[in-house]
């Protein structure tokens, strides 16, 4: 029981707190991209994102395996992500709210090549010529995206 919940429960609401974290970000980082800033939706992104790194960790973990050391990561980017946000460093808030952002859409295709069926049987150990040509495809695109953003520079309202 983690929570009050079974760990399936559990394990539910995290990946709905994490779509929504992926679904509001990209909407946000996509906006950035036309100069646009959504305060709402990216309030919504930061928290969901940030609660999503933090149930990562609440799950029983008897080893240090690797979506701790990218939930170690996520941490960090994501403070100081709330630093800039909270001192009005636009730029800095785009480049780590992005990275933050990749982290979590990283772990859903990790996920991805786990838990579905298709994806696993092209990639079942996870070391693949698939796996590998989307997660470089993932990260080629959120370069893309961090960097037309942050070029932009749009300024909180």
């Amino acid at each position: 029981m983690l929570l009050g919940l079974s760990i399936e429960a559990f394990t539910l609401l995290h990946v709905i707190i994490s779509l929504i974290g992926i679904a509001t970000g990209l909407t946000w980082l996509l906006a950035t991209i036309g100069g646009r800033w959504l305060s709402r939706m990216n309030a919504v992104f930061l928290v969901t994102t940030i609660v999503t790194t933090v149930t990562g960790f609440m799950f029983p973990i008897t080893a240090f395996t690797p979506a701790l050391g990218v939930g170690g990561v996520s941490l960090a980017v994501l403070a100081v992500a709330v630093a800039a946000h909270c001192r009005r460093w636009p730029v800095t808030y785009i480049v780590t709210a992005t990275i933050a952002l990749y982290l979590n859409c990283f772990v859903a295709v990790v996920q991805a090549f786990l838990k579905v069926g298709p994806l696993n049987n092209l990639a079942p150990s996870g070391s693949e010529p698939p796996f590998a040509l989307a997660h470089g495809a993932l990260f080629l695109a959120f370069v893309a995206m961090g960097w037309l953003s942050a070029r932009r520079r749009p300024l909180p309202a």
